[in-house]
């Protein structure tokens, strides 16, 4: 598996964002994930984006950290907040969620900031183990999902 850091409108990070949130659709029937993004939301050193690429060159995997602070939607200061983490179907299971978080974290960490938060929701069970097994204890919700009952909010301090 190759990581390399892209910028988050880099056509490949578009076609597994469209993606994950064709899912996101698929388990809540809400049209996706309604976050507002920016690409300049994941340029280091305030963020990143990465996407693993298998022996082919194909893009199968995805995720990123965004800086975030307090902004009264329940961030603290120094939260790096994890987006749009996602494998394809056929290459679960095989460890790429764990490497691609270890390396944002590492990222996050070096980049001072203190606190990794993530949202998720009821439907992505997978999700939650991934996070409860790597350290992730649930946190006060914060963000655009704050107010929803399936939403699920977990932190680890970097």
């Amino acid at each position: 598996m190759n990581i390399r850091r892209v910028p988050f409108d880099h056509p490949d990070a578009v076609k597994l964002n469209d993606e994950v949130q064709a899912e996101y659709h698929l388990r809540y029937g809400d049209g996706g994930d309604a976050t507002v993004l920016d690409a300049s939301d994941f340029t280091p050193p305030r963020g990143l984006y990465l996407i693993a690429y298998d022996e082919y060159d194909r893009p199968v995997a995805t995720g990123g950290w965004r800086s975030k602070d307090e902004n009264g939607e329940g961030n603290e200061d120094g939260d790096a907040e994890l987006k749009r983490m996602f494998v394809i179907e056929e290459m679960r299971g095989r460890g790429l969620a764990r490497r691609l978080l270890a390396a944002l974290e590492e990222d996050a960490r070096a980049a001072g900031r203190v606190r990794m938060v993530l949202e998720t929701g009821t439907k992505q069970p997978e999700a939650i183990a991934l996070y409860v097994s790597s350290g992730y204890t649930p946190c006060v919700k914060f963000g655009y999902y704050r107010h929803h009952e399936s939403s699920h909010c977990y932190a680890k301090p970097l």
